[in-house]
């Protein structure tokens, strides 16, 4: 049984954490947890808090799979996850029209 909350790290800040998840840091809430997890392991400095201790714009925390702000109270048995979402990718394609849906090649046939 975990004595604190434990804190499931996506794959992209696993590394930064030597490869271990779920961690373990003490806090009452899911905020101190995080801000303590920061200080346990310096290499995720930055990257789930921002320099006001906020989340991150693109970082989200589930406590105990329910999306909660850092304000969450948390005990020793609650589970907090890390969701980072996926942001960018390829740039916009032109619009389809109606009839390219109905006959991709053009045909006359269609």
């Amino acid at each position: 049984m975990p004595s604190m909350p434990a804190v499931h790290l996506p794959s992209t800040l696993r590394q930064r954490a030597g490869g271990v998840s779920p961690l373990e840091a003490p806090g009452a809430t899911a905020g101190e947890v995080l801000r303590n997890l920061e200080k346990l392991t310096p290499a995720l400095a930055g990257w789930i808090l921002d320099e006001q201790g906020a989340l991150r714009q693109h970082v989200h925390v589930f406590v105990n799979d329910e999306q909660a702000d850092l304000r969450r109270s948390v005990s020793e048995r609650d589970e907090i996850t890390i969701v980072q979402a996926i942001s960018g990718g390829a740039p916009a394609a032109p619009p389809i029209d109606a009839e390219e849906l109905t006959c991709p090649t053009r045909r006359p046939s269609c």
